[in-house]
């Protein structure tokens, strides 16, 4: 709370033990300077221990004043006017405390600030807790500084430089009068006095502030007296403070049942360690650094504190001056045997006299009551090992005072015999102090909460026990002779035992009880008994034994089971209610209660003598303690008998004969005798003495035995023959009898009850947890017995689960009970038996957590098996209403266990369990949250319960696990672990739900509503969010991180898995972000302190670092579609940036920082570059990962071992795989632990992955500029081929780099071509390429290439995004489209000579690198090219394609041909043929094989573009197979099918016809250029083609009639007509000689239909249709991309008319060179008639070719105009207006708004690329127009020439029709000119409208057009001379 509102009273101090507790406790780095700072603050804190601020009249007026003129606040600018509320509540608390009034108005301030953390209470009573708070913290620091010193008895291992500093400053306090100024508030601060203050200011709140209250001033005391202890302990007090600590006690009084309070116990402590000389003879190393001590130095320090105790006056309790004078007399006798002694004579003489003393005082019984009786006693190692030493001090230092205390306690005994002789009392002063130190000796040893063993001291190790674990030992320490004070113990020991009185008959047992507290204690014991008794046969001789001794106990105990058992009468069970008269006194009762209690001790820790007893031949213990509890004896006795006979079923092998004694015996009745009238054993003496007796021993005893026996086996067959075998008789008196009844018993000892309960519970509790349900357990099975069936019995644990999934008495009993703890808890008071209570309900929560997690399989079989039982989930039970409050509160009673976790932790953690198990189900979510929501003051303490668990402190101490900080630690931890999974699983469900309200989200609104705030504003309480981020944030803000991550790397993972998922969820998305960016800075503070490095737990910290990185992918996304660019700025510089940064104290960047842009990335100067950040993340991914080794086995196959584990994997809630097989657990455990490992690296790697994608996609690209992006690109890149190609990396991961190299690479290219772009045409040219160096490119290309290779055999879809990443990559090497200009060319020479420009070079370079491969390259290319997976097919075929382009030498086209890849390529075609054609049906099939097959001839196409390649791809038989394609035939002939056929509403599946289309253009591209790449062998590869045209000549003639104009249609014509052109001649006849003449007529006339059909095409390209064609057109396409639909269909057409006129051009010059013998295509007619669509058997007339002419010409200008203007635009794009940028950007960008989403610098490269292809297509068009205008000239030329030259009209008469219709024959193949029947008319007709149409302006244009265009060409005048000739022919004529 380090605020304006850290009052003066807390805040401070708060940091001071933070301080503290860092430097001492958790060893922090960096600690001990900040301590150092800390001391220096607050030593006047110190100094006056307590002391709070003066009140003065002054402060009481300036406060007085604040709410008119204001005040100024600490820490606030300026001042701030307060209610007046607050300032009277600042008055009352300033008088209350007796402190300062602005120290009071801090104080309130401070709990307005932290009131959140408190729900329910007032500013004014959180005061008070910080109040108290403040105080306890410097009590502690103290304490911690004092424990830290420089000491005699105990260290901490902390550094010479902290100890130094904390012993330094604690001497300065001590001699500045510490120990006074503690024991004066010890005595001053009380709670009951503060508590009288409190209540009368009503500064008491409810009973949680009050126990909290409480609990905080006594902590605080109690820490003030721990602070004298440690300081004694570790060095002693001056002279004055002794004397004032002795005068402390002498007032000290005891608590009501006669012990000592934990702080007057501490004094005391504090006391014996002042008195305490036993350090000094534990040798003298490394004790020149204590003080020496002043019992050895000063004389005065002796003489005074000697006076004192021997002289001063009675103290208030007298028992404490014996302890203290005892204490005194033994260092006085121990200063006596050492050397320096000597000088102390005089006071060393009254040892004994003091000791005397001290016995008169009763020590030990003080000690066994008043120290030994208090509850603080045994939680202190250093209070035992102290009281430890006196004992033993005592017996070793004063054998004679031992000597003299047995004579004393012998000569008793033998008055107390005589009494009992002649029938007196006997006399009343008699001293026990012998039996009371025996006593002291058993109680003090029995309890040993460290496992130290002090006991051990007391045994000697004989000769006869050689036993290698036993030999002499001194604490623990083997020696080779015992020390002489172990000698003197164990003397003792066997001493006492001698000759026994019967007085200390009891208390030796209970000694030796005590003394074999203990593994090796016991061992020492049952020996010591064994050796005491005399064999059997000395005793029949008459000489006895030891009475301790195991010979004499047995055969007593057998003894009174013959005479017992005599009187029981056989059949009648009357005993129970009559006792004898006869039988055991209440003397012996206590004897063989003792004997039983010592035996129970030793054989509970000695298995040894667990056996041996059990199997001695003739004690049998086991049979005569089950025969005694068969006789009339007390309860208490049976009990103890049980307890003892629980203690030897320890022992699995002596339980199982147990289970069978008892059922023999019938201490339970199992079995009814025929015709018995009532019940008898266990049951009988429950139900009727112990009832009545209200105690209950034997029944808990009965519990005891039976919860012992079932851990260790639960007979299956048990009372077999007698009745249905089983347990269940046990479990129905158990249940029925015991738990069921145990709430409405009377107790005269209310403990008693919860003991009760607990002990049922806990025997249910076993049960259920050992049983596992299996099918066998719901079969009704019968079992024969005497002769008749009856059921069997089902295993315990299944009737317990039958029970709890029924609204069962049982369970509703549980669920009363879990009620009732609550209700007690809640009150915070102290009550008897609470402790049991607590445990009971721990069993409830843990018998309800079991049921919920064996339901699914119990309910699961139980359908399999079809029985009639019913049962009810218990998730669905808990919802039912409960009797007590008839409310539906089960769950919230579960969950109210939460809010006391403090105080009971494990009860709270199985609680968290319950609920995680619970809020997995979706269908009662909405019932929770109503439950949960129902009453607000309720709903407010449940949200607390959790938030309250997930801020507890847990301390990760070092230290043992038996340590119980540390188990509560580990517990409190598990707690929020389950907390944060069960706030993860429903947030993947609707809401609302109970993560929804837990994390503080509306439930009753829509959740996007929520409006999240700090906890405090606007009424918004503390929820778990809140919790979760303050868990997070702690540490944040340091430099080495958030402490959460290290300390507990599991519980962070979560924490950040809760975050992201309510970031990725749509509907927490918007409020959580919006929280976490505003009011937190959360992404910002952790993502700077990446990579976190967790070296014990690297699963943890990868998935840490994943979910932080995938929210900040989401927040990076999210802040740049809102524009927020200054957030997505500063996360992309944290993440990217390579300079180092200037990180303040505060952990902000400075402004400077915030507001540069990443472009300063890379300053080239002196700045020391650092690690990108996202590299560093990427670098603790540790890609190798060491595989389990392979299994060595002798008899099994490996490989069925492995199939058993794969069967039985399935997928756990992680996502992991894992394996639930218990054959083999290590196996497992080990293939489970690395799978865990690579999951939790490829979550990571996506992580990453997916961040860096986000960066480079969702982010502005202005934010990142191209240089700094390509060299960002390119240290990724480089990093990850790195990491990837190492050695050892993990296969499993490389699909992931894979993918990531794919998406870098690919914004490598679009990056590096954006740059281009932008440097505009002369860009690009010069230094190389863009920002990236081409060594960097070629580096990267290498690594792309070894991935490639190293990919093996395998990873073919892994090798997929390779290809894409290299298709990617060579891309880069692309020359940009450049406009065509029509300038006049530069000359081959200088074309030749000219350097080479950068793409050349660099695409020189990359195929080098690319040829350095060799054939392993291509081979593995070309093999995924062949087969394999689709995507990964066509991408190789891509990377062929793309090869094959650049590869100059086609040295891959070798390689191709030769390895018969090509071949394969070419045959598979046949095979796709079946594919493609179901494509062509009406159902929108998969486009797969559409898609290879476009892929294939892409690269067929490629490989033909090279005359070797098309050689080789005939030779391969590629028309071949063509021809034999079916798939072509299947034209899809309905009109309504073809066009709109089945359309996907999608739009992305192609209607049918669009899809024939993509079969058919392919391979006419692949035609055409086969025919124009076979220049040398064109007749065969023509031959081919044509072959090819007539077996698919029905669909070709239908496309050439079509009169579908669509773009599809035109592109089909302009290829057939392209492909006609070239083979439809005359000349392919002259190849086949063989053919016969039948075959020769087919021929011809094919060829002949394909001559007639293309002009019948051109007549209707250039005729009228072509303005229908046009209008079609425009109508077709939405204005959006109509512009760019039309240039490409006016280029198809264009392209259409000079494919016909080049075709008519090679006509005539194949029939003839000369023109007189020419073939004439066109009728001799030059008008253009109206209608020129003449039928196709007419022949068109010439006048046809003029109007060619003509529109050509016209449309040349036209063009021309437009390509000149757009070059214009292009060289001044910038200064375009803005609209029309806009319209240039319109086609290229999709959506409506499109345009205005993007930016300028984009918009300008957008209008640029439009603009190329603009002036390219009019190029384009205008070398066909100056093609065709060519063409036609030359046909007209032709044409005319005959017609006026060489042609004989004939007379009009002779035709039978008038014209020369129907006359004029053209015979198209063997150009005969048959019968051309031309009149004169028509020739006088022709040649005067040649005359009128070829004038003079169309003759300027057309020169013109040579003049504009054909000047670059090398046809230059060819128009010129034509035009002259035609001119000729037509004057020439007319002439």
């Amino acid at each position: 709370m380090r605020r304006a509102a850290a009052a003066s009273l807390w805040g401070p101090l708060k940091e001071l033990w933070e301080a503290v507790e860092g430097a001492i406790w958790r060893r922090q780095p960096e600690s001990v300077h900040l301590l150092d700072l800390q001391l220096k603050k607050h030593k006047p804190s110190f100094l006056t221990l307590f002391k709070n601020p003066m009140k003065s009249a002054e402060q009481r007026e300036k406060v007085r004043k604040a709410s008119t003129e204001g005040i100024a606040i600490q820490g606030q600018q300026g001042v701030r006017l307060l209610p007046e509320q607050l300032i009277s509540e600042a008055f009352i608390l300033s008088d209350l405390f007796d402190l300062g009034e602005l120290a009071a108005l801090e104080l309130l301030l401070a709990g307005e600030h932290q009131q959140p953390h408190f729900p329910g209470l007032t500013r004014g009573l959180v005061a008070v807790l910080l109040y108290w708070d403040g105080k306890r913290c410097v009590a502690n620091s103290l304490g911690s500084l004092i424990q830290s010193r420089h000491g005699k008895t105990f260290t901490l291992d902390l550094s010479p430089e902290l100890v130094n500093l904390t012993t330094r400053f604690t001497d300065e306090l001590m001699a500045q009068g510490l120990t006074k100024q503690i024991l004066n508030l010890i005595s001053d601060v009380s709670v009951t006095r503060e508590f009288e203050r409190l209540q009368k200011e009503r500064g008491l709140g409810n009973e949680k502030h009050r126990k909290e209250v409480s609990d905080l001033i006594k902590e605080c005391r109690q820490s003030l007296a721990e602070c004298l202890f440690a300081w004694t302990c570790q060095s002693p007090l001056s002279k004055e403070d002794t004397l004032t600590l002795i005068g402390h006690l002498e007032m000290v009084t005891a608590e009501a049942d006669g012990s000592l309070d934990s702080v007057n116990l501490a004094l005391v402590m504090s006391l014996l360690y002042c008195l305490d000389v036993s350090f000094l003879e534990q040798g003298t190393e490394d004790r020149e650094g204590i003080h020496a001590s002043p019992l050895l130095t000063e004389k005065q320090y002796v003489a005074a504190v000697h006076s004192r105790l021997v002289e001063g006056q009675g103290w208030k309790l007298p028992g404490l001056q014996a302890v203290v004078q005892l204490a005194w007399a033994l260092s006085l006798r121990a200063l006596s045997q050492l050397p320096q002694g000597a000088a102390l004579v005089e006071f060393t003489e009254a040892d004994e006299a003091l000791a005397d003393q001290a016995l008169l005082g009763g020590v030990f019984l003080f000690l066994t009551e008043g120290i030994l009786g208090s509850d603080d006693f045994s939680q202190e190692e250093f209070y035992t090992r102290r009281l430890h030493s006196l004992i033993t001090d005592f017996l070793a230092l004063m054998p004679m005072k031992v000597k003299q205390l047995r004579n004393r306690a012998d000569e008793d005994a033998r008055l107390i015999h005589m009494a009992l002789q002649m029938g007196s009392e006997p006399p009343s002063s008699l001293r026990k102090d012998l039996d009371h130190l025996m006593i002291l000796i058993g109680e003090f040893y029995s309890k040993d909460p460290f496992e130290l063993e002090l006991a051990l001291e007391f045994w000697c190790p004989s000769e006869s026990l050689q036993h290698t674990s036993l030999t002499g030992s001194f604490l623990g320490v083997p020696l080779q002779r015992p020390p002489h004070k172990q000698v003197v113990l164990s003397k003792f020991v066997r001493q006492m035992g001698d000759l026994l009185p019967a007085t200390l008959y009891i208390p030796y047992l209970r000694m030796l009880k005590g003394l074999a507290n203990g593994p090796r204690c016991s061992h020492y014991c049952f020996s010591l008994l064994k050796t005491n008794g005399a064999p059997h046969e000395n005793r029949q001789a008459g000489i006895s034994g030891s009475v301790v001794s195991w010979e004499h106990f047995f055969h007593s105990l057998m003894l009174y089971h013959e005479n017992l058992r005599r009187d029981v009468s056989s059949a009648d069970s009357m005993q129970y209610r009559h006792p004898p008269i006869r039988g055991i006194t209440q003397r012996e009762l206590e004897g063989l209660t003792a004997f039983l209690q010592l035996l129970t001790t030793i054989i509970t820790w000695s298995e040894n003598a667990r056996l041996a007893l059990c199997e001695h031949p003739q004690w049998t213990p086991a049979v005569v303690m089950l025969g005694l509890l068969q006789c009339s004896v007390q309860p208490v006795l049976k009990a103890q008998i049980l307890h003892a006979l629980a203690a030897f079923g320890k022992s699995p092998e002596i339980a199982a004969s147990l289970w069978q004694s008892l059922e023999y015996t019938q201490i339970l009745q199992t079995v009814k005798a025929p015709g018995q009238r009532q019940a008898a054993g266990i049951e009988v003496e429950l139900n009727e003495i112990e009832s009545s007796c209200e105690e209950y021993p034997l029944t808990r005893a009965f519990c005891h035995l039976i919860s012992t026996l079932a851990e260790s086996a639960l007979p299956v067959n048990l009372g077999a023959g007698l009745r249905a075998p089983g347990f269940q008789p046990f479990l129905d008196f158990l249940r029925d009898s015991v738990f069921l009844a145990f709430p409405t018993r009377a107790y005269r000892r209310p403990a008693e009850k919860w003991e009760v309960a607990e002990a049922v519970l806990e025997v249910f509790q076993k049960l259920l947890r050992e049983y596992e349900p299996q099918p066998a357990d719901f079969l009704q099975e019968m079992v024969e017995l005497q002769g008749e069936q009856v059921l069997a019995n089902k295993p315990p644990g299944h009737s317990l689960m039958f029970h709890l999934l029924n609204d069962s008495p049982t369970f509703s009993l549980c669920l009363s009970l879990l009620e009732e703890g609550a209700r007690h808890l809640d009150t915070y008071a102290p009550f008897p038996g609470k402790k049991q209570l607590e445990s009971a309900v721990l069993h409830c929560l843990c018998l309800l957590e079991l049921a919920l997690q064996k339901e699914v399989t119990f309910m699961d079989l139980l359908r399999e098996s079809q029985t009639s039982l019913l049962v009810a989930p218990v998730e669905q039970l808990l919802q039912g209403v409960s009797a007590q409050s008839r409310r539906a509160d089960h769950i919230t009673n579960i969950a109210r266990y939460l809010y006391h976790s403090s105080s009971n932790p494990d009860a709270a953690f199985q609680s968290a369990k319950i609920l995680r198990r619970i809020a997995r189900y979706p269908n009662i979510q909405a019932r929770l949250v109503g439950d949960f929501t129902h009453d607000q003051a309720a709903s407010e303490k449940l949200m607390a319960g959790f938030v309250e668990c997930l801020d507890s402190e847990e301390h990760f101490f070092l230290g043992s696990d038996s340590d119980p900080e540390k188990r509560v630690g580990r517990i409190r931890h598990e707690i929020k672990i389950h907390i944060l999974n069960l706030l993860i699983t429903p947030l993947e469900l609707k809401g609302p739900n109970l993560g929804l309200y837990l994390l503080g989200y509306e439930v009753k609104k829509p959740v996007s509503s929520t409006n999240l705030q700090d906890p405090g504003v606007l009424g918004c309480p503390r929820s778990c969010l809140h919790a979760i981020l303050s868990l997070l944030q702690r540490g944040s803000e340091w430099r080495s991180g958030p402490v959460l991550t290290k300390q507990a790397p599991q519980l962070a993972e979560l924490c950040y898995q809760v975050i992201y998922q309510l970031c990725a969820c749509p509907d927490t998305s918007g409020p959580t972000m919006r929280y976490l960016r505003t009011s937190q800075d959360f992404l910002f503070s952790h993502l700077q302190h990446l990579p976190f490095i967790v070296l014990e737990n690297e699963i943890a910290a990868l998935s840490q670092m994943s979910w932080l990185m995938k929210t900040a992918a989401i927040e990076l996304r999210v802040t740049s579609l809102n524009r927020q660019r200054s957030h997505t700025q500063r996360l992309l510089n944290l993440l990217l940036d390579d300079q180092p940064h200037t990180l303040h104290a505060d952990g902000e960047t400075g402004m400077e920082e915030e507001s540069r842009s990443v472009s300063g990335f890379l300053h080239f100067g002196t700045v020391s570059k650092v690690r990108r950040r996202l590299l560093s993340v990427l670098d603790a991914i540790d890609f190798s990962q060491e595989a389990p080794e392979l299994l060595q086995l002798d008899f099994f196959e490996r490989a069925q071992i492995e199939q058993v584990i794969t069967n039985c994997e399935h997928v756990n809630e992680q996502g992991h795989t894992v394996c639930n097989v218990k054959v083999c657990e290590w196996l497992t455990d080990l293939l489970h632990e690395v799978n865990s490992i690579l999951h939790a690296k490829r979550h990571a790697l996506q992580s990453w992955r997916s961040l860096v994608e986000t960066i480079l996609t969702a982010c502005p690209s202005e934010l990142i500029p191209a240089d700094q992006r390509q060299l960002i690109i390119r240290d990724l890149l480089l990093d990850l081929h790195d990491k990837v190609l190492s050695e050892d990396a993990a296969g499993e991961l490389m699909p992931i780099v894979a993918g990531a190299v794919f998406t870098l690479t690919a914004h490598l290219s679009q990056s590096v071509l954006s740059e281009q772009q932008g440097a505009g045409p002369e860009g690009g040219s010069g230094s190389g390429f863009a920002s990236i160096a081409n060594s960097a490119l070629h580096l990267i290309l290498r690594k792309l290439l070894d991935f490639t290779l190293c990919t093996g055999g395998g990873f073919q879809r892994l090798r997929a995004h390779l290809y894409g990443a290299l298709l990617y990559y060579l891309q880069i090497a692309q020359k940009p489209e450049e406009p065509e200009t029509l300038q006049t060319g530069t000359s081959m020479w200088e074309r030749l000579t000219a350097p080479e420009d950068c793409f050349s070079k660099l695409q020189r370079e990359n195929l080098a690198i690319i040829e350095s491969y060799g054939t392993a390259l291509m081979e593995v290319v070309c093999r995924d090219a062949c087969d394999g997976h689709e995507i990964g097919r066509m991408l190789a075929l891509a990377v062929l394609d793309r090869v094959l382009s650049i590869d100059r030498q086609c040295q891959w086209l070798v390689y191709l041909c030769n390895s018969g890849y090509l071949r394969v390529l070419v045959e598979s075609l046949r095979q796709d043929d079946a594919d493609l054609q179901t494509l062509l049906t009406p159902q929108p099939p998969l486009l797969k094989p559409l898609y290879i097959y476009e892929s294939k001839m892409a690269l067929l196409t490629r490989v033909a573009k090279t005359a070797q390649g098309a050689m080789e791809l005939l030779c391969c038989g590629l028309v071949g197979q063509l021809v034999e394609c079916q798939v072509f035939h299947m034209l899809p002939q309905n009109d309504a099918l073809r066009v709109f056929g089945q359309r996907d509403p999608s739009g992305f599946i192609p209607s049918p016809l669009e899809r024939y289309r993509q079969i058919l253009l392919p391979t006419l591209r692949l035609m055409q250029v086969i025919l124009t790449s076979t220049t040398t062998h064109h007749q065969q590869g023509a031959a081919q083609v044509l072959q090819w045209l007539i077996v698919h000549s029905d669909v070709i003639q239908s496309i050439l009639h079509g009169q579908d104009m669509s773009m599809g249609a035109l592109q089909e014509l302009s290829l057939l007509t392209a492909i006609i052109s070239k083979t439809a001649l005359p000349g392919a006849l002259e190849m086949g000689q063989e053919i016969n003449s039948a075959a020769l007529m087919e021929l011809q006339g094919h060829i002949g239909r394909f001559q007639r059909q293309s002009l019948s095409l051109l007549v209707r390209m250039v005729g009228t249709d072509r303005a229908r064609y046009l209008k079609q057109i425009e109508e077709t396409f939405s204005p959006g991309d109509l512009a760019e639909k039309r240039e490409e269909m006016e280029v198809s057409m264009q392209q259409i008319c000079a494919n016909i006129m080049e075709y008519c051009q090679t006509l005539l010059l194949q029939s003839s060179a000369e023109a007189q013998f020419s073939l004439c295509l066109f009728s001799p007619s030059a008008s253009e008639p109206a209608d020129v669509a003449v039928p196709s058997a007419r022949v068109p007339s010439l006048g046809l070719v003029l109007l060619l002419l003509k529109n050509s010409a016209t449309d040349f200008f036209r063009y021309h105009d437009s390509h000149r203007q757009s070059l214009n635009k292009l060289e001044r794009v910038e200064q375009l207006p803005p609209e029309e940028l806009k319209e240039l950007c319109q086609g290229l960008v999709s959506g409506s708004g499109g345009v205005e989403k993007i930016s300028s610098v984009q918009r300008n490269v957008l209008a640029k690329r439009r603009l190329i292809l603009l002036v390219n297509n009019r190029a384009k068009l205008l070398a066909l127009c100056s093609y065709i205008i060519e063409t036609c000239l030359f046909v007209i030329w032709r044409h005319l020439e005959f017609y006026l030259l060489y042609c004989t009209p004939t007379d009009p008469k002779d035709s039978l029709l008038p014209g020369y219709r129907g006359q004029l024959s053209f015979d198209l193949v063997f150009f005969k000119a048959q019968s051309v029947l031309v009149s004169q008319q028509d020739l006088e007709q022709l040649q005067s409208d040649v005359a009128n149409s070829f004038n003079e302006p169309l003759q300027r244009k057309l020169l013109e057009v040579e003049g504009l265009y054909s000047k670059t060409c090398s046809r230059h005048t060819f128009i010129q001379a034509l035009t002259r000739r035609i001119r000729g022919l037509v004057h020439h004529a007319k002439g």
